[in-house]
């Protein structure tokens, strides 16, 4: 069993890499992946802490683009560019390579972005929140996303946003954060494309990230083949190898099918669980939210034979 979705204190997680690893471990994953966004700062003190326990850690990350090939109604201002998520592994360590100089663009975007997000809710009321309380909860300014907005504004102003339960937390990210929400900011300007570049050469091999949500616009999921069918076309005619398929918030069927519409896209199915730790603490790492993922072994071999390609 693996999990090639994960997050720690360098993104929006709430483990140390090594704390990690050592839940990994103690679960029997083969391998796991760490994706923190917009950076692979957590690489060493995750490798370490991997080869200590005899468990394969793949370099990863997840990133925030533009797809302009398939635009979306944004609120209240029409059509215009679609938010998606993108997974890289084996990413290249060298602070000089493109991908890595990719990376540090989109962690300046991630600061500017976040100083306008704290703009934007004081002036609809959350007036007691500041940068600097957010960098107290996420361990340092460059690591604050959205989980750790979603918390300041529970412990700062409850008298908007109500008591925290999975409810409110969920309606949290709705109603105010999410792409359709009173104080959304796009994260980034960077197009798919740009990102798809700076990686080629270097090994890195992408995959989109839990693509109903990135593509399916609240449609039923009778529509994901339709749906989704000309979307992974189009990624992999861009660049893209993988598809997380195995997404460990979906139901066993609908995993299933997304394997299936992967596969007969000619692309590899990739999967994790999107633990964050306790900032999503119904989504256990290893088996996801549902508690029945297994990503199989065998998608990793794939994925490190299209790296060494």
């Amino acid at each position: 069993m693996i999990d090639l979705h994960t997050h720690s204190t360098f993104s929006d997680g709430s483990d140390r890499p090594a704390e990690l690893a050592r839940r990994a471990h103690e679960i029997g994953l083969r391998a796991i992946a760490l994706t923190d966004h917009d950076t692979t700062a957590s690489h060493d003190e995750m490798a370490e802490a991997c080869a200590d326990l005899h468990l394969e850690y793949v370099t990863g990350v997840e990133v925030s683009l533009r797809d302009n090939a398939f635009p979306q109604v944004h609120r209240d201002s029409g059509l215009g560019p679609r938010n998606v998520h993108v997974l890289a592994y084996f990413v290249p360590l060298d602070p000089e390579h493109p991908l890595q100089r990719a990376l540090a663009s989109l962690r300046h975007d991630r600061d500017v972005r976040n100083e306008a997000l704290v703009a934007l809710l004081v002036d609809q009321g959350f007036n007691r929140l500041t940068l600097d309380y957010l960098a107290d909860i996420a361990g340092n300014v460059h690591s604050i996303g959205r989980p750790h907005f979603a918390r300041a504004m529970f412990e700062l102003h409850p008298e908007i946003v109500g008591p925290r339960h999975d409810e409110t937390w969920s309606r949290v990210f709705t109603e105010w954060l999410g792409a359709t929400g009173r104080a959304y900011v796009p994260k980034t300007s960077m197009p798919v494309e740009e990102f798809v570049a700076a990686a080629r050469g270097s090994g890195a091999v992408l995959s989109i990230a839990h693509p109903l949500d990135n593509y399916l616009d609240g449609a039923s999921n009778a529509a994901l083949e339709t749906t989704m069918a000309p979307v992974l076309a189009s990624l992999r005619e861009r660049g893209f190898v993988g598809v997380e398929a195995y997404y460990g918030s979906w139901s066993a069927a609908t995993r299933a099918r997304m394997v299936k519409v992967t596969r007969d896209a000619g692309m590899i199915p990739t999967g994790g669980s999107d633990y964050h730790g306790h900032y999503k603490e119904n989504v256990r790492l290893g088996v996801g939210l549902t508690g029945d993922l297994r990503v199989p072994d065998e998608v990793l071999d794939e994925l490190r034979a299209a790296h060494e390609r």
